[in-house]
């Protein structure tokens, strides 16, 4: 009897207990200051930090995984998006706004580029690089209009 009461209370403890654990997700934070409105940022001073901005950090991270395709032209024109992409995050960080504008510019002509030459791949590996390339344009258009926002 004594064991099955230990067991119970033992039981009761641990659920009555529990601690809830701690989301360090990025969007949950910036979630919660929009829902609630928070009153103690001034949106005007918000200033962009590329090291923990989830965007800049996809980008980086489509960078690094980019595919190989079978067609050299589209590779070669990849890795020049590539470049680009890396010097406009670089640009971002440093505040360097004509860098930026440069990158931006140089984006848009690889961008052009490879969506004249990717007709020469197969299916597959077109639907896979549209895939990307939407990705991309996505984020840096979300890092523009916050830039545009500031």
């Amino acid at each position: 009897m004594k064991r099955l009461l230990f067991l119970g209370l033992l039981f009761i403890l641990s659920y009555s207990c529990a601690s809830e654990k701690p989301n360090f997700s990025p969007l949950s934070t910036s979630f919660y200051s929009e829902s609630k409105g928070d009153s103690n940022s001034n949106k005007k001073s918000i200033n962009i930090n590329i090291k923990e901005n989830v965007n800049a950090s996809e980008i980086s991270n489509l960078i690094s995984t980019f595919p190989k395709f079978k067609n050299g032209d589209v590779n070669e024109e990849v890795t020049g998006l590539k470049y680009s992409l890396q010097n406009y995050l670089y640009a971002i960080d440093a505040g360097n706004i004509s860098g930026k504008n440069r990158a931006i510019k140089s984006f848009e002509k690889s961008y052009k580029k490879i969506q004249k030459i990717r007709q020469r791949l197969n299916k597959d590996d077109d639907e896979v690089l549209n895939r990307y390339l939407v990705r991309l344009k996505t984020n840096i258009n979300v890092i523009e209009d916050s830039l545009k926002g500031n």
